[in-house]
């Protein structure tokens, strides 16, 4: 077969979807590989990995119509000289304009996979803004017009198909919920946690939608108490976004002894391995892969009673879920942890459990490639709306 993978950056061609296309590759097929930013390093990377990569031209975030409306038609005869089997999009603009496209190309088998449904949809416990809502509503009107063009459409949380699908009375032929995408549970490989001191992990861009601000304001409430437990933060820096952790506010944190902040780093998992617990006070999520891949390595979770988040946490039985926004919460739960230190191993030990259950890419790419073969219906694998 002919596939094409029709997404967003060559980052996650190649961070998310490179074990799908070794696979998919050495199954005989041809894969070609979307995204917008290829530069000479990552096109090399991701042919490699036996996919052909092929840029095109979209704007991630702007809403331009003459210029989404152009941008689909060149993509329409990219893909119609390509002439796939079969198209797999994913990611909110790919699936909207990307599903268009296909079709326009003669494409007979399009699907879409929402991995979580952005921003626009996150609510923010002080208020959604009137431009958020204007949003909200554009980007239904796109989802009206694109999802009943879809074969499938695949969510990895049971509320995504709520808010979405059900609340707006959308139209989609069949839907399935696959949970995450999958991890490969040999690299983030359990290891026992360090509980002296205790140490507090937060992985993710320093934005207000992940929580980062409730996360140094637990940091700091939870110091005055306990002060020497460590507080870990990985991920980048966004000061164009309002609502980022600025580069001021963050070296002050490290300054007072508050957060330890390594900069940008490319061994995810020898800093996990570092961590006690690993936090994640997100507005909302598809499904978190730092969750996914802190779990695999035995580490228990505190994360947001919210969409996405909440399908990671069994309650006191892998970690502990909180109030979104309640910064006096996490720290609480954060206590909880310093005060009861062996349920960092035993709720680490139930979170490596479950990620081998549910996380495993080799079982994840088994259900998605059985279904893009035509050999066996995606929910005798996986589990169904």
């Amino acid at each position: 077969m002919r596939i094409v993978l029709l997404g967003t950056t060559a980052a996650c061609v190649i961070g998310f979807r490179g074990e799908l296309i070794r696979e998919l590759v050495a199954r005989g097929h041809e894969v070609y590989a979307f995204a917008l930013d290829y530069d000479q390093s990552s096109s090399v990377r991701v042919s490699e990995l036996g996919a052909v990569p092929v840029g095109y031209t979209f704007s991630r975030a702007g809403l331009n119509p003459i210029g989404d409306f152009l941008n689909t038609f060149r993509l329409k005869h990219q893909l119609k000289r390509l002439r796939p089997d079969v198209v797999l999009t994913y990611f909110a603009k790919p699936v909207i304009f990307g599903t268009v496209a296909a079709r326009l190309a003669g494409v007979k088998r399009v699907v879409g996979m929402l991995e979580g449904l952005g921003y626009v949809f996150t609510d923010d416990p002080a208020g959604t803004s009137l431009k958020d809502r204007l949003l909200r509503h554009v980007q239904v009107a796109l989802y009206r017009i694109s999802l009943p063009l879809l074969e499938r459409l695949i969510f990895l949380n049971r509320d995504d198909p709520k808010d979405l699908v059900e609340h707006y009375g959308l139209k989609v032929k069949e839907s399935t919920i696959l949970g995450g995408i999958g991890l490969d549970l040999e690299r983030f490989n359990y290891s026992v946690p360090e509980t002296n001191p205790l140490t507090f992990l937060f992985v993710g861009r320093l934005l207000k939608e992940k929580g980062i601000h409730e996360y140094v304001e637990a940091a700091r409430l939870t110091k005055e108490r306990f002060p020497e437990t460590r507080f870990l933060v990985l991920g980048g820096l966004d000061e164009e976004n309002p609502g980022g952790l600025s580069k001021k506010e963050l070296m002050l944190l490290v300054e007072r002894n508050i957060v330890e902040y390594p900069g940008f780093v490319d061994d995810v998992p020898d800093w996990i391995k570092q961590a006690s617990v690993f936090v994640l006070p997100s507005y909302r999520e598809g499904l978190p892969r730092s969750t996914q891949e802190a779990m695999a390595m035995g580490r228990a979770v505190i994360t947001t009673d919210v969409p996405g988040c909440r399908e990671t946490v069994e309650t006191n039985d892998n970690g502990l879920l909180v109030p979104v926004g309640d910064s006096q919460a996490l720290a609480d739960a954060m206590a909880h942890f310093i005060r009861h230190p062996d349920l960092v191993i035993s709720m680490g030990k139930k979170g490596r459990r479950i990620a081998e259950e549910r996380y495993d890419v080799r079982l994840v790419n088994a259900s998605l490639i059985a279904f893009l073969e035509g050999t066996q219906s995606i929910d005798a694998l996986r589990d169904p709306m």
